[in-house]
């Protein structure tokens, strides 16, 4: 197993290597970033490690078939810049991290690759706790957390909490409904047309909190096995080729992140913007064009928050109902957020980033 840092762009409009990429994020740059090789098993990893001003850096180990490294680079890069806001803001004393591993997760998974990843995470010293993502599930963390003691989300029969799609998709639900009391003065999405857009693990939860509720809601999603899923389990659900320009009250993007840029947000029908997707907005600026047009959007990891709160509660022992009553809690973090945005008039964005610096600042 090796290890080594990218010393160039692929792409010569882009900066170079990783230290101009980091820095356009933010003005917090990474504190580090580290490339997995494995030969014997074909694992090609990267680690990004934010910050751990409020304690070990902890993300989820994405499986994707990135076209190349650097678009592999970006993205880590941008979940883990995202997951220290996410930690921030939730409460908990973590720091942000994110892990890819380049392949297909269909056709490249191995035990063996898994555990070489496991034995790649231990050699970090405890800087990199890692999770689930796209790609990988509780399952996988039990291969990951044989090699490895800083693994979390594990199965329950391996002393994990289990999948955290269903928290995460409260944790959505939450904040969705903060979002509606703040547009529409009720707390309730009933009889609110909502635009699911992607039916992974947490977009399948959320269709079910939302047809609880009484949500009319529209479905979208490339892969037909998961839109048969819904379908056939919640045969309320409309499917939908595209959602975001559908006539809607709520825009729930849950797939891959960047779908609102600035064409989108020009044609978005939603009063409210609220999903689990990472990195929603195409480019910061998108956030002013929703505004301008009247359009709340609810930021991406104050939002999706849940699942990082679910495993936080694994590396401090917490108790699932005190788990439970924290991820209801993003309901008034959402409201606070609002507040804060309505009183000194900038976006939620804008916001929520300044309640997350002030408790990195304070560490």
């Amino acid at each position: 197993m090796t290890t080594s840092t990218l010393a160039r762009s692929a792409t010569s409009d882009a900066p170079a290597g990783v230290f101009g990429r980091s820095r356009c994020l933010s003005d917090r740059p990474h504190e580090q970033v580290v490339f997995c090789q494995d030969a014997a098993t074909g694992l090609r990893a990267i680690v990004a490690i934010h910050s751990t001003a409020l304690g070990p850096a902890l993300g989820g180990t994405r499986f994707y078939p990135y076209a190349d490294e650097v678009r592999a680079l970006e993205d880590v890069l941008r979940l883990s810049w995202g997951m220290t806001y996410k930690a921030a803001v939730a409460g908990v004393n973590l720091g942000g991290g994110k892990a890819v591993i380049l392949g297909d997760p269909a056709t490249d998974k191995s035990e063996a690759l898994l555990a070489a990843y496991g034995r790649f995470v231990e050699s970090l010293g405890g800087r990199y706790i890692t999770a689930a993502d796209v790609g990988t599930h509780a399952g996988d963390l039990d291969v990951i957390g044989r090699q490895t003691s800083h693994a979390v989300g594990r199965t329950p029969a391996a002393g994990g909490s289990g999948d955290s799609s269903p928290l995460t998709a409260l944790g959505v639900f939450q904040a969705m409904r903060a979002g509606a009391e703040h547009v529409w003065g009720t707390t309730t999405l009933a009889g609110r047309t909502v635009g699911v857009e992607g039916l992974g693990k947490v977009g399948y939860e959320l269709v079910g909190l939302l047809t609880a509720d009484g949500a009319d809601v529209v479905v979208s999603d490339v892969n037909p096995v998961a839109l048969a899923r819904v379908a056939a389990e919640f045969p309320a659900a409309r499917v939908a080729d595209g959602v975001v320009a559908a006539p809607l009250d709520v825009y729930a993007p849950c797939a891959l992140g960047g779908t609102l840029t600035p064409s989108t947000a020009g044609v978005l029908g939603a009063r409210l913007v609220c999903g689990a997707a990472n990195n929603q907005l195409a480019r910061p600026e998108v956030e002013d064009i929703l505004r301008d047009r009247g359009i709340t959007w609810v930021p991406d990891y104050v939002a999706n928050a849940g699942g990082l709160i679910q495993v936080a509660g694994e590396v401090d022992g917490s108790d699932p109902t005190v788990v439970r009553s924290r991820v209801d809690a993003i309901f008034d973090r959402t409201a606070e957020i609002f507040e804060m945005s309505r009183t000194l008039d900038i976006g939620p964005g804008a916001a929520a980033n300044r309640v997350a610096e002030r408790r990195i600042d304070a560490a």
